[in-house]
């Protein structure tokens, strides 16, 4: 049973992984409900946050129905990403996340995400801060190393965790690899089976099928698995490797109208949540995924991202399900 402080997460726990423009409430309700067991908001800026920028606090709103729900927080100042977690602290997540991971090159320059890979006793000293700095359990997100060459994953793992943190997530990737080739779990499992490790180790990258996920728990001996592109636009994924899990069998895909019904519900609440407008556009990017691999689907799916006014793209959705019954 993996615990990450006090919080109990089940047997081999699935995580959604913090996506920038992703995993916002609406898509972390629709995720929940489908099966994850934890999950991220979207990474949020700590100088956004002191700077009160309106895209950073509005990342800030978490739901009870998303519980247990994390906070993700980036930075490489220490003032600042103690203030960070002072604001943060009043929404009341029940895990405070750092993000020593991201390879986007405007986060990497300041040092930040995977840029502090390049400064490991800097990463250990901020994290030693924060953790100090609040009484929520502090997890962290990081990669393999900064390049192939500099990997010392095993080393940060142990002096994370002897400053206090409590559960690590690691991509099993280095930062010059952003996304590309495959993903290492070799380096993950050698943390996790390291003696001195007590802290649960979540791997992530390249979980893409439910067999991915049983590999990950079974020929790696990892905690749980973070799922990140592969629940884009499929939400169901999570339901369909706890299905595989417990039967050793595949689930039967969602339906049509299953996909319509909750593009659908995923377009109401992302209006809610933020108006029509970036409603309308930022839920486009899953479309690919709710109806991928259905026949002749091209043509709707183009008008599905090119309409702007929601309903327009509600009567499209309409059409899926009727043309497609």
């Amino acid at each position: 049973m993996a615990k990450i402080g006090d919080i109990d997460v089940g047997d081999f726990p699935l995580l959604l992984a913090p996506m920038e423009d992703v995993s916002d409430p609406p898509f972390r309700a629709l995720c929940k409900e489908k099966g994850a067991d934890v999950v991220y908001t979207e990474f949020i800026s700590s100088e956004g946050l002191i700077r009160d920028a309106a895209k950073s606090v509005m990342k800030l709103d978490i739901y009870e129905k998303e519980r247990p729900v994390g906070i993700q927080i980036f930075g490489a100042n220490l003032d600042s990403m103690l203030k960070s977690v002072e604001i943060v602290e009043k929404s009341n997540p029940d895990i405070i996340d750092i993000n020593f991971g991201c390879p986007v090159k405007k986060v990497v320059s300041k040092g930040a995400g995977a840029g502090i890979l390049k400064d490991i006793d800097l990463m250990v000293k901020l994290t030693d801060a924060m953790v100090k700095h609040t009484s929520l359990p502090i997890t962290v997100k990081t990669r393999l190393g900064w390049d192939h060459d500099s990997i010392r994953i095993v080393e940060v793992a142990e002096r994370l965790q002897d400053v206090g943190i409590k559960a690590l997530s690691i991509h099993g990737r280095t930062r010059a690899q952003l996304y590309k080739g495959d993903a290492d779990w070799k380096p993950i499992a050698a943390v996790k089976n390291n003696p001195r490790i007590h802290i649960p180790i979540f791997g992530n990258g390249d979980v893409n099928t439910p067999e991915k996920a049983v590999e990950m728990r079974d020929s790696y001996g990892l905690d749980g698995a973070m799922i990140g592109r592969a629940c884009i636009g499929n939400p169901w994924f999570f339901s369909e490797v706890k299905h595989f899990f417990e039967t050793g069998t595949h689930k039967a895909p969602p339906t049509i109208k299953e996909r319509v019904e909750i593009a659908k519900r995923h377009l109401e609440m992302s209006i809610a949540w933020k108006g029509e407008k970036l409603g309308v556009v930022e839920t486009r990017r899953h479309y690919t995924n709710y109806f991928k691999g259905i026949r002749d689907i091209k043509s709707y799916r183009q008008k599905l991202v090119t309409t702007d006014d929601p309903e327009g793209v509600f009567k499209t959705l309409d059409q899926i399900a009727c043309d497609f019954v």
